[in-house]
């Protein structure tokens, strides 16, 4: 996901000012997407550029309020409608790592799979005190829950590693 289409889905409820823009974002996203406030702005003055944002007047205490156009508004749509691929996801640098170790020379592989499966599992113990203190709502609730099931996937792929490592050495 782009910060562009995240601001542009925000801004499709209505105007909004760049602070607000910047919480919400993080809101939304369980705040595992944490935003700098300069990256809201820069951000908004590419999209202002490019047609998709307008400015949308001033709110009751003076803050610069930014709107979408019917243009922002075709994009946002066209974004939710397209799938995303796998090829627009980020590489898997855990995969990455494990098959380096398999090919690199004195690098105990039974370690890294060791060291990744404690660092998993601590984070799936971070999220799921997040999820239960979460109060922000169904977006915040999906995008742990989303979190979670990547981290329990990749203990049971961590876990298959060390199956295959076993039957390897067998």
């Amino acid at each position: 996901m782009s910060i562009r289409h995240g601001l542009l889905a925000l801004l499709s409820k209505g105007p909004r000012y760049g602070y607000q823009l910047r919480v919400e974002f993080e809101a939304s996203t369980g705040a595992t997407w944490p935003l700098n406030i300069g990256q809201v702005y820069t951000t908004l003055s590419r999209m202002e550029r490019d047609g998709l944002v307008a400015p949308g007047g001033e709110d009751d205490q003076g803050r610069a309020l930014y709107a979408i156009t019917e243009a922002g508004r075709q994009e946002v749509e066209r974004w939710f409608s397209t799938p995303v691929a796998p090829a627009d996801r980020p590489r898997d640098e855990l995969a990455i790592k494990v098959a380096m170790a398999v090919a690199a020379r004195d690098v105990d592989l039974r370690a890294v799979i060791h060291a990744q499966r404690t660092a998993t599992m601590r984070s799936l113990q971070e999220l799921t005190r997040a999820k239960r203190a979460a109060t922000d709502g169904l977006a915040e609730r999906l995008v742990l829950d989303s979190m979670i099931f990547k981290a329990e996937a990749e203990q049971r792929w961590l876990d298959h590693c060390e199956a295959v490592l076993k039957e390897k050495h067998s």
